[in-house]
C-alpha cells in the first residue's frame, strides 16, 4: 500500500487516539523499519528490539505529532534516536566495565562473501553516514525525508550521503570510488 492520503488520514485519526489507525501505520512501516535498524545495528534481535521501543514510543507521542510532516520520516527519525540513545548507553556500559579492548577483538568476522564484504564497510561507517546512507540508498528515503527523519540540515544530509557512498566505494574496491 503506497497511498499517502490514507497513510495521513490513518496519522490523524491515530493523532486523535485510534488504535486501529495506528496498527495500520505499525503493520504499513514496521518492515520498512526494521529493516533499516537492522542494518544500522547488525543485529536482528536488537533491532527489533529498538523497533518496538520505537513504535511504543510513537504511540505514546501521537498528540505531539506535527501533521504536516511526513509520518514516515518522523518514525524512523524516533528510530535514529533510539538507535544512539541504545549505542551511548552500550559505549557508557563498556567505558565502566573497562572491557572496550576485549569487545573490539570479538568483532572481527570473517569474510565470506560479498554481502559480508557490505556488512562490514556499512559497520565501518560512523553511524551519522550510515544512517544518512541506509535512508537514501536501501530505505529509498527522498534526501528531504531522510534529513528530517535525522533532524539535520539537508545539506549536512546529503554530505553524509556523498562521503558514506565514496567510502563504501573505496572498502569495496571500486575504482572510481
Amino acid at each position: 500500500m503506497n497511498d499517502p492520503g490514507a497513510e495521513q488520514a490513518w496519522a490523524h485519526a491515530a493523532r486523535a487516539g485510534s488504535a486501529e489507525a495506528f496498527s495500520r501505520l505499525v503493520a504499513l512501516h514496521q518492515q520498512g523499519l526494521r529493516a533499516f535498524l537492522r542494518r544500522l545495528c547488525g543485529s536482528h534481535a536488537e533491532a527489533d528490539d529498538i523497533a518496538q521501543e520505537t513504535f511504543v514510543f510513537a504511540w505514546e507521542a501521537m498528540a505531539r505529532f506535527d501533521a504536516g510532516r511526513g509520518f514516515r520520516a518522523w518514525l524512523f527519525g524516533i528510530g535514529w534516536r533510539k538507535f544512539r540513545e541504545r549505542r551511548r548507553s552500550w559505549l557508557r556500559r563498556l567505558r565502566r566495565e573497562q572491557q572496550a579492548g576485549e569487545m573490539a577483538g570479538a568483532v572481527v568476522a570473517a569474510d565470506t562473501g560479498a554481502r559480508l564484504d557490505i556488512a562490514a564497510a556499512l559497520d565501518a561507517l560512523p553511524p551519522e553516514q550510515r544512517a544518512a546512507a541506509l535512508l537514501c540508498l536501501a530505505c529509498e528515503f527522498t534526501h528531504a525525508e531522510a534529513a528530517r527523519a535525522l533532524e539535520i540540515p539537508l545539506g549536512t544530509l546529503k554530505s553524509h550521503v556523498a562521503r558514506a557512498r565514496e567510502r563504501l566505494q573505496h572498502a569495496l574496491g571500486d575504482p572510481d570510488g
